[in-house]
C-alpha cells in the first residue's frame, strides 16, 4: 500500500516536470541576464562612469513658425530614389540644409507616433510629425493608467509554453523600468491585490509573483511581491468583500499619466528639433514617378477666417503611418485594395469615488467573460474597467451604457454587499479604440497581436500598427 501512494506521487511529480523546467529555465535566463550585479564579469562600475548631462534645449518654436517649417519642405523635388533604406541613409547634417525636406513624415502623434519621432530626433535625424486631432487626444490618452510588464502573459507562457508570450513579458518589463527611471514626475509604483479566495490558489498565485519579480531582476521594484492576511487585506482595503477570502497577494506594477507622457514625448521631440504640428490632417500621399512615396499633402484643420484651409505639400523620404486604429485609411491612400490589418476593440472605463476602494493598492480580480477586471487608485479617485468588445473606428468614440453596466456589476462583485453602487456614482467614462491587429502571416485570420506588427509597402509606407505603451 506504501509503495502504490509513493509511486502515484512520483508520477504526479513526474507529470509536473515541463511546469518546473520551463520555469526553472526562465529563472535561470532572468538571473543570467542581470546585468547590474557588480560580480557579473564585465559589469560596469555606474561611480566610474561620466555623469549625464542634459542637453540645453533652444525654446520651442510656435506653432506658427513650425507650419512655417512644413511648407518650407515643398519648395524642392526629391530626386527619384530606389528604396525607403537608401533614402533615409542620405540623411544627417547636410540635410538640414536642403529646404527643409525632412528625412520621416510621421502620422499620427500618439504613443507610437510620438516615441518615433523623438526616437529618430535624438538620432540626428530630420522629423515632421503631425497629428489630425490634438496631441494624446486618442487611444494613447484612454488606457487603464498602467505601465505594466503583461503579468497575465507571463501565465500564457508558462501554461502554454508559449516564448512569444515570454518575450513579450520580457520586453514589457524593460520597457516599464524605462518609463519608471526616465520619468519620475508622470509615473511610479502600484501595489496591486490579487484576491486569493482558495487555500490552493495561494502557491499557485505566489508561484507566479515571484517569477514576475524574478523575471524583472533589477529592473524590477524596491519591494518584491508578498502574501497579505485576511486581516490585512480588510484594513488595506475595507470596502473589498471579504467572504470567502483566505487573503490576498501584492505584487508590484507601473502606474502613469498617459496623457503628460504622451505630450511629454512630443514636446520632447521638438526640444530636439523635429516639426511637431497639432491639427494638422494629412489629406494625400505623395509618390514620384517610380511610384515611390515621397511626401503627403496636409490641411491645417484650424482656421483664423472661418474658411477651409488650402492642403500643402510636404517632403519627406520617407513617411511613417502611426495612426493607431487609423492605419488602414491611410494604407488605402496608398493602395486603394490594401487589406484592412486593424481590428479595433473598444475598452471602457469609468471613473468612481475614492471612498470606493484603496487610496494606495489596486486591486485586479478574473472578471466574468475570462479576462480581468481593474480597480486602480487615480488622482483621488478610482479607475474600474475594462471592456475589450469589436467595435467600428471613429474619430470620438463614447462609451456604451451596456458597457458602463457590465464594469459596474463586476465592481459590485469585488465589494461589500451593504454598498449599492449604481449608474450615478459614475464620475466619468471614457471609451478607447485599441488598433488591435490582424496578424498576415498567421493562417489563422482571427489571430489578434497583441504586440506591434510594422509592415512596408512596395512604394514605401512603414506602417506601425498595434502595441501598447510597453510593447
Amino acid at each position: 500500500m506504501t509503495s502504490r501512494f509513493a509511486s502515484r506521487r512520483v508520477l504526479r511529480l513526474l507529470g509536473s516536470a515541463p511546469i518546473f523546467a520551463v520555469a526553472g529555465g526562465i529563472a535561470f535566463y532572468a538571473v543570467a541576464s542581470y546585468t547590474g550585479s557588480p560580480s557579473r564579469p564585465g559589469a560596469k562600475n555606474r561611480s566610474l562612469l561620466p555623469r549625464d548631462i542634459p542637453p540645453r534645449f533652444p525654446q520651442v518654436k510656435s506653432r506658427d513658425e513650425q507650419i512655417s517649417e512644413l511648407r518650407r519642405s515643398a519648395k524642392n523635388e526629391l530626386q527619384p530614389t530606389k528604396q525607403i533604406t537608401s533614402r533615409l541613409s542620405q540623411g544627417g547634417e547636410g540635410d538640414k540644409d536642403k529646404e527643409g525636406i525632412y528625412n520621416l513624415l510621421i502620422i499620427g502623434a500618439g504613443a507610437t507616433g510620438a516615441g518615433i519621432a523623438l526616437d529618430a530626433a535624438t538620432r540626428g535625424l530630420k522629423i515632421a510629425l503631425v497629428e489630425r486631432e490634438d496631441f494624446s487626444s486618442g487611444t494613447s490618452s484612454k488606457s487603464t493608467k498602467l505601465v505594466h510588464g503583461g503579468v497575465r502573459y507571463l501565465e500564457k507562457a508558462i501554461l502554454n509554453l508559449d516564448y512569444n508570450q515570454y518575450k513579450l513579458v520580457r520586453e514589457a518589463l524593460h520597457e516599464r523600468k524605462y518609463f519608471l527611471d526616465i520619468a519620475p514626475h508622470l509615473s511610479t509604483w502600484l501595489p496591486t491585490l490579487l484576491p486569493v479566495r482558495s487555500w490552493w490558489q495561494a502557491p499557485y498565485l505566489w508561484a507566479g509573483a515571484k517569477m514576475y519579480d524574478l523575471l524583472a531582476g533589477h529592473q524590477g521594484p524596491p519591494e518584491g511581491s508578498y502574501f497579505m492576511t485576511k486581516n490585512r487585506v480588510m484594513g488595506a482595503f475595507p470596502t473589498l468583500n471579504v467572504e470567502g477570502l483566505v487573503g490576498a497577494l501584492c505584487y508590484y506594477d507601473g502606474q502613469h499619466n498617459d496623457s503628460r507622457m504622451n505630450v511629454s514625448l512630443a514636446i520632447t521631440a521638438a526640444l530636439y528639433g523635429a516639426t511637431v504640428v497639432n491639427h494638422m490632417e494629412v489629406t494625400k500621399l505623395e509618390k514620384d514617378v517610380n511610384g515611390k512615396i515621397c511626401g503627403a499633402q496636409v490641411r491645417d484643420t484650424l482656421s483664423e477666417t472661418g474658411k477651409e484651409n488650402v492642403a500643402f505639400t510636404v517632403r519627406a523620404r520617407g513617411v511613417v503611418n502611426a495612426t493607431g486604429p487609423f492605419s488602414d485609411a491611410i494604407q488605402k491612400m496608398d493602395e486603394t485594395t490594401k487589406k484592412n490589418t486593424v481590428a479595433p476593440s473598444s475598452g471602457v472605463h469609468v471613473v468612481l469615488p475614492g471612498w470606493l476602494g484603496s487610496e494606495k493598492l489596486g486591486l485586479v480580480d478574473p472578471s466574468s467573460d475570462g479576462r480581468v477586471i481593474f480597480l486602480l487608485p487615480w488622482e483621488g479617485n478610482l479607475i474600474a474597467g475594462t471592456t475589450d468588445s469589436r467595435c467600428e473606428v471613429e474619430r470620438q468614440p463614447i462609451p456604451q451604457g451596456k458597457d458602463i453596466d457590465w464594469i459596474l456589476n463586476e465592481i459590485r462583485k469585488q465589494l461589500l454587499p451593504e454598498i449599492n453602487l449604481s449608474r450615478s456614482d459614475v464620475l466619468s467614462a471614457w471609451s478607447g479604440i485599441r488598433p488591435l491587429v490582424l496578424d498576415p502571416i498567421s493562417k489563422n485570420t482571427e489571430s489578434l497581436v497583441r504586440s506591434h506588427l510594422v509592415t512596408v509597402s512596395e512604394s514605401g509606407l512603414l506602417t506601425c500598427a498595434g502595441g501598447k505603451w510597453t510593447t
